[in-house]
Parts: C-alpha cells; structure tokens; sequence
C-alpha cells in the first residue's frame, strides 16, 4: 500500500466514512491513477477536468457514477493532499437529472400486497411501503421499535447511520403487532 493510500485511508477512518464509501473512493481514486499512469499527488486540476470529460464522452457514465468520482477525487485533494484549490470551480459536479419517483396507484398496491400468500411478509412489505422505508432499513427492522400507541416506527443506524423515526400507519401497525404475537408464541 502506498503512503498516499495509507494516509487518505486514515483520513477516511478519523471521519467515520462507512467502508463501503471508502472502498469507492479509493477505487475511484486508483482507477485515476491508472487513467493518467501517474501519482494523483502529481496531477493537478485540468487533469481531472480531462478524466471528467474521458468518463462522460468515452466510458458514458451516469451523472451519480462521476458524481462519486468527483468526491472521490475532492476528498483526496481538499482533505488529504491539503489543496487550496477553488473545488466547484477546479472540480464541478455534474448536474443530475431530476426524475420523479414511480408512485404505484392505491389500486396497485392493493394489488400487489394481494399476490403475497404469507402472512408474515405481508406485513413487512405493508409496513415498508407505508413507512417509507429504505431496504436497508427494513431488513434491520424488528418489531421491538414499532410503537404503535405513537404510532411512530423508530429506524436505527438507516441511511449515513443516522437514527430516525417514522409514521407507522394504524392497519400496518395493528398487523405488525399481531404478527410479532404470532412469532413469539412460536418460539
């Protein structure tokens, strides 16, 4: 491992970056490296302008793919290297479009809640949707945090490990109850 690796890795660790987000930027960083045969210490703005214009003409990714690129590369020269570069001017971000979110019918929910055969699974995916709730946040979930006389679903450690609280909707709640009973006298 190479010192410059080393050091943003610790840099990364002291700021509690999830591994997953710093797995990312060092790949990101590398594949930089690699693009230009070069020690990113060594390379300076219009070089990363060249790597953003390389990634969206000829490698064609998506405006989050560069996205991640660029805080990859902000992070290494901001936060490691100590660069007193002017970012949003040296190191733009790419604009991302704006899209709405596919929003099912209350006809399609029903729906597809329907076509669950299992009780229990029912319940969860009911839960979710209602809540609003992320994947990772739902396959977390137990029914402990589910308060059904606030009627609030507490989220521990979602999304950024950020703990949160979220309307829990009466039927949700009320089947989610009866569900957790079901499982305890199971066991």
């Amino acid at each position: 491992m190479t010192v410059l690796r080393q050091r943003m890795t610790e840099d990364m660790q002291v700021r509690n970056l999830s591994p997953h987000t710093q797995a990312s930027y060092l790949q990101q960083v590398s594949l930089f490296a690699r693009y230009f045969r070069m020690s990113p210490d060594a390379l300076t703005p219009e070089h990363i302008r060249t790597y953003q214009i390389y990634l969206t003409n000829e490698k064609r990714l998506a405006p989050n793919s560069i996205h991640t690129a660029v805080a990859a590369l902000r992070f290494l020269y901001r936060i490691t290297l100590k660069k007193d570069w002017t970012f949003g001017e040296d190191i733009p971000l790419p604009k991302k479009p704006q899209k709405l979110p596919v929003v099912l019918s209350p006809e399609e929910v029903v729906h597809f809640l329907s076509c669950v055969d299992c009780n229990k699974h029912r319940v969860i995916l009911t839960t979710c949707y209602a809540a609003g709730l992320r994947i990772s946040e739902a396959v977390r979930l137990k029914a402990a945090p589910i308060d059904s006389a606030r009627m609030v679903v507490r989220v521990e450690q979602g999304k950024s490990r950020k703990d949160r609280y979220v309307i829990a909707y009466q039927r949700s709640s009320q089947a989610a109850a009866v569900a957790h009973e079901r499982s305890k006298q199971k066991s």
